[in-house]
């Protein structure tokens, strides 16, 4: 098609195998849609199209992708807000008519969905090298090794004694990314061999950084996260899994916490609630749960 569509805080270019999806920089653009920058999604990528009201005088162009396509939405396991969807168009109310004129063409392009996931992902990863800053350390993809290193600030006993950790993608079998802006958010390397299992807590996890205020936002490891996705799936599927990078939780016994571990928690936890990141009985709540691991 070639026509664009300018919204709020991105433009869509429709071409004759793909949408080019443009986001802006602006202050007010979310900061995730600053980090993608661009992204190009292939009409294969995308299994429907809709467009319905949205806030405040708006509507909405959503592309929906289809499940297995994109590492960043397979990574992210619809833990996104809407208004950092990468797949919806806000735009004008007055620009309903044009938006529906576009939503019809797109779905005119889109091949037929046989509801199955494919093999390989079809929208291209963030590109590494990236980093960020967890709670507890840093962490580092070069595209082929990811690495952790421990800050003695926030690190638990149970990581300073394992040291700071690498691991080649050959030896994982996926990823676990729990949104910083939900409780105990963290990343999580899942591996294909380990000798003993990996412990429940990811911050007892040699292979899992935990986030914080101010530490792993949403725009720094969920690219990061999606582009060590992508590069285990090319690395070559996990034994017993079924090609799509497992991602999942892994499921291990419960284990007693080290009191000052849980001591850090909760200090975490009242650094949230200053910060009016968590309501009263948000902090009680989460409060109670951590202290009666003890």
């Amino acid at each position: 098609m070639g026509d664009v569509l300018a919204g709020f805080h991105a433009a869509w270019e429709f071409e004759s195998d793909s949408v080019l999806i443009r986001f802006e920089r602006g202050i007010r653009t979310p900061k995730l849609f600053q980090a993608l920058g661009e992204r190009r999604i292939p009409h294969e990528a995308i299994s429907a199209v809709t467009l319905s009201p949205g806030k405040r005088g708006t509507v909405v162009l959503h592309a929906v992708p289809r499940p297995g396509a994109d590492p960043l939405m397979e990574a992210a396991a619809g833990q996104l807000k809407e208004n950092c969807d990468p797949y919806r168009l806000v735009l004008p109310a007055e620009r309903e008519t044009l938006a529906e004129y576009y939503a019809d063409e797109l779905r005119a392009q889109l091949p037929p969905d046989d509801g199955e996931s494919p093999d390989r992902f079809l929208v291209a990863p963030p590109e590494a090298p990236l980093q960020f800053k967890a709670y507890d350390g840093k962490a580092s993809f070069d595209g082929k090794l990811v690495s952790f290193r421990w800050f003695w600030t926030g690190a638990s006993s149970a990581k300073w004694k394992a040291g700071d950790q690498s691991f080649p993608v050959t030896d994982l079998s996926g990823i676990e990314w729990r949104s910083p802006e939900v409780f105990e958010g963290h990343l999580r390397l899942l591996r294909r061999e380990t000798p003993v299992a990996q412990p429940a807590e990811a911050d007892q996890d040699p292979a899992a950084v935990v986030f914080g205020l101010g530490y792993g936002p949403v725009h720094e490891s969920l690219p990061f996260a999606a582009s060590v996705l992508a590069a285990v799936r090319a690395s070559g599927p996990a034994p017993n899994s079924d090609g799509l990078g497992a991602v999942a939780a892994a499921v291990t016994p419960a284990v007693r916490r080290d009191p000052a571990d849980i001591a850090e928690r909760i200090r975490h936890l009242g650094e949230l609630h200053r910060a009016g990141l968590l309501t009263d009985d948000e902090f009680t709540v989460k409060k109670t749960e951590l202290l009666a691991e003890l």
